[in-house]
C-alpha cells in the first residue's frame, strides 16, 4: 500500500507540465546524441551541467535521466543501421541488427530492440520502485574480489560468445586489455605505454576504436568489394514490422535480457555493458527452432535480448546512485554531482528527505519511456529511407558525422588520428576473421579489473586466496571454470565449430 502510495505522489510530480517538457526534452535529446556516433551521454550531460544551476533539482534530475536512457535507445540506431555503435553497450547489438540490416529487415530490428528497450526500461523502473532497499544490499556484498571474479566470468563470456576461432577469440580480448593499459596507473599516479605522448596519459578514447574498427573499418571492406556486392543500401527493404514468427522468438529473449539487465545493472562498473554481452551470450546457448537464423547472420534473438538487458541495466543503475549515493558509472557519477549542485546529499536520506524528488524522478522514468517508443516507432521509417540513399553517397556522409564526433570528443585531431589508425586495425581484424567485439569487451573491462584485483590484494596483504575464500567471488570464479571446461567438451567443441562453419 506504501508503494502504491509513494508512486501515486511521483506521478503527481511527474505529471506537472514542466517536468513532462523537461522529460520530453531530455528523451529527445538522449536519442539525437544516441544517433550521432561519438557523443555519447557522458559529455552531453557534463555539457549541460551548468544549465541546470537555473532549474529546480527534480525537473534538472528527470531531464539528464531522460538524456542517459534516451541514448539508450539511439545507440541501437547507428549500430543497426551503419554498423557503428552509438553507445559502447549497442556493440552487441550491432553483430546481428546490422546483419538483419543487410538483408533488408533493418525495420524489424529497429522495431524489436525499441520495444524490447521499452519493456525492459518499465520493469527496470517497477524494480527500483519496489526493490531498490533488498537490491542495494546485494551491491553492498560486491567488494573488489567480487568485481573482479564478475569481469573474469564477463571476459569468458565474451569468448564463448565469438564466432570462429577460440584461439582468435582469446588473443582479441587480451589485445583488449593491454590497449587498456595505456593509461596513467590508479595507484601511483605514473603514465604508463603513454611512449610520452600527452593524449595517451588518458588512455585511448572507446569512440576511437568502436568508430575506426566498427564504423570505418566496415566501410573500407565494402570499397574492397565489386559494387554489386555492397550493403543493404542496394537490397530492397522489405516490412517495417517485425513478423508475427518475429515476435515469438523475440519475447522470451526480452524477459531473459531484461531479468538479467536489471541484476547486473546495480552493480557498479558498466552494468549495462556486461548485461549486454551476458544476454547476447545467453541468447546464443537456449535452444534454437528449428530452422532459425543462426547467431551473426540475422537473428532477431542477438537484437532483442541484448538491448533490454542495457535498457533494464541502464534503469535499475539509478538504484545505487539513488539509495547509497554511490555512483555506478560515469553518467551516475554526473546525476550525484547535480544532486550535489542543487544541495542534495545523494545517499540513503534521499528517500525519506526529498520524496518528491525520489519518487518524482522514479515515475518520470515510466512517463519517459512512454515517450521514447512513441518517438521512435514512428521514425523507423525515416531511418528506413537512410538505407535507399546510395551507398557512393551514405559512405562519405558518415565519414564526415564519425570524423566530427572524434574531433569534438576532445577538440583534438589526435582523436581523428586515432581513429584513422584503428580504421586500418579494422581491416586487418576483417581480413585475418577476427571478431572485433571481445577485444572492445577486454578494452573496457581492463582498467576495472586491474583496479579491483589491485585493491583486493591490497586489503588481503597480498594474498591471493582471498579470491576463493569469498564465497560470492568463488562462486563466480566456478561459473567461469564450467564455462571453460563446457566449451572445451569435445561434443560441444564440435557442435560450436559446426555452428559457427554453417554461418560462413
Amino acid at each position: 500500500m506504501e508503494l502504491i502510495n509513494n508512486l501515486m505522489l511521483g506521478f503527481g510530480v511527474a505529471f506537472t507540465l514542466t517536468n513532462l517538457l523537461y522529460a520530453f526534452g531530455g528523451a529527445v535529446l538522449g536519442t539525437l546524441i544516441g544517433v550521432l556516433p561519438g557523443l555519447g551521454p557522458v559529455a552531453t550531460i557534463a555539457m549541460l551541467l551548468p544549465s541546470i544551476y537555473a532549474l529546480d533539482a527534480t525537473p534538472a534530475l528527470i531531464m539528464l535521466a531522460g538524456i542517459y536512457y534516451g541514448a539508450q535507445y539511439g545507440g541501437s540506431t547507428t549500430a543497426i543501421l551503419i554498423n557503428v555503435p552509438g553507445e559502447s553497450s549497442s556493440v552487441v547489438t550491432a553483430i546481428d541488427g546490422y546483419a538483419m540490416a543487410r538483408k533488408g529487415r533493418a525495420g524489424a530490428a529497429l522495431a524489436a530492440a525499441g520495444l524490447g528497450s521499452f519493456f525492459a526500461g518499465c520493469v527496470g523502473t517497477i524494480i527500483i520502485a519496489a526493490f531498490a532497499p533488498p537490491l542495494t544490499e546485494l551491491a553492498f556484498k560486491f567488494g573488489p574480489a567480487e568485481y573482479f571474479s564478475l569481469m573474469v566470468l564477463g571476459l569468458i563470456g565474451a569468448v564463448v560468445l565469438a564466432s570462429g576461432s577460440l584461439v582468435k577469440a582469446i588473443a582479441m580480448i587480451i589485445l583488449g586489455l593491454l590497449m587498456g593499459q595505456i593509461n596513467t596507473d590508479v595507484i601511483s599516479g605514473v603514465p604508463r605505454y603513454s611512449f610520452d605522448i600527452p593524449e595517451l596519459t588518458d588512455g585511448i578514447g572507446f569512440v576511437a576504436i568502436a568508430m575506426g574498427i566498427f564504423g570505418f573499418g566496415e566501410i573500407v571492406v565494402n570499397l574492397s568489394r565489386p559494387a554489386a556486392h555492397r550493403e543493404v543500401f542496394t537490397k530492397h527493404v522489405s516490412g517495417l514490422w517485425p513478423t508475427a514468427q518475429d515476435f515469438k522468438d523475440a519475447f522470451p529473449s526480452v524477459l531473459r535480457g531484461t531479468t538479467l539487465g536489471s541484476i547486473l545493472g546495480v552493480l557498479p562498473g558498466g552494468g549495462a555493458l556486461l548485461a549486454s554481452f551476458a544476454a547476447y551470450t545467453l541468447e546464443k546457448k537456449s535452444k534454437a527452432r528449428p530452422g532459425e537464423v543462426p547467431f551473426g547472420q540475422g537473428n532477431i534473438r542477438g537484437v532483442a535480448g541484448p538491448e533490454s538487458a542495457n535498457n533494464a541495466g541502464a534503469q535499475t543503475s539509478f538504484i545505487p546512485m539513488l539509495t547509497l549515493g554511490i555512483p555506478p558509472n560515469a553518467v551516475m557519477a554526473l546525476m550525484v554531482g547535480a544532486m550535489t549542485i542543487k544541495g542534495i546529499q545523494p545517499g540513503p536520506q534521499v528517500m525519506t528527505s526529498n520524496p518528491q524528488l525520489f519518487w518524482g524522478l522514479i515515475a518520470s522514468m515510466w512517463v519517459g519511456n512512454a515517450m521514447l517508443v512513441i518517438l521512435n516507432l514512428p521514425l523507423i521509417g525515416i531511418w528506413i529511407k537512410l538505407l535507399t540513399v546510395p551507398y557512393r553517397f551514405l559512405f562519405p556522409a558518415i565519414v564526415v558525422f564519425c570524423g566530427i564526433g572524434s574531433y569534438t570528443l576532445n577538440n583534438s585531431s589526435f582523436d581523428v588520428y586515432m581513429t584513422a589508425g584503428f580504421t586500418v586495425v579494422g581491416y586487418v581484424f576483417y581480413k585475418l576473421g577476427c571478431e572485433p567485439a571481445p577485444l572492445l569487451l577486454g578494452f573496457i573491462l581492463g582498467p576495472m579489473m586491474e583496479e579491483n584485483l589491485r585493491r583486493a590484494l591490497l586489503l588481503s596483504r597480498g594474498d591471493w586466496s582471498t579470491f576463493a575464500s569469498r564465497p560470492l567471488s568463488a562462486g563466480l570464479l566456478i561459473a567461469s571454470v564450467l564455462m571453460i571446461v563446457v566449451v572445451m567438451l569435445p561434443s560441444i567443441k564440435a557442435k560450436r565449430e559446426e555452428a559457427f562453419h554453417d554461418e560462413d
